[in-house]
């Protein structure tokens, strides 16, 4: 999962804040999906690494993510977003976070494991079933 956001944060595409950013999400099934930021010159059609990768978690079918990682910039690593964190409470109320910082020659220089609960403890939610 962390080999396959790294992958991904080297095709992201960030013109506008250089700001380059992978995600992946593992999921119950054993698979992980990985995206990147895409950004936009309109800025709120800009979509964020963990975004892109649940997108093709969905589009493939799946929707048991257990843990998501995400690499940035250094010196330290960067959180999802608000607006990431929600989706991802989408589909699991609470699971693994790994956040990880890369230096420009691409080593690892920090990490933190968090979870999803901790970085949204009030989460929106609707009932519905599936």
């Amino acid at each position: 999962m962390i080999e396959a956001a790294r992958a991904a944060r080297s095709h992201a595409h960030a013109p506008y804040s250089r700001y380059a950013v992978g995600a992946a999400v593992l999921t119950q099934s054993g698979r992980v999906y990985a995206g990147c930021n895409v950004e936009n010159a309109t800025y709120g059609a800009t979509l964020c690494a963990e975004r892109s990768a649940v997108a093709a978690m969905v589009a493939a079918g799946d929707h048991t993510p257990i843990a998501c990682a995400v690499v940035t910039a250094g010196p330290e690593p960067g959180a999802p977003c608000g607006i990431c964190r929600q989706v991802l409470v989408e589909f699991a109320r609470d699971m693994k976070v790994i956040l990880l910082a890369e230096s420009s020659g691409g080593a690892i220089v920090a990490k933190k494991t968090t979870r999803l609960a901790k970085l949204l403890p009030s989460a929106f939610r609707l009932s519905v079933s599936r």
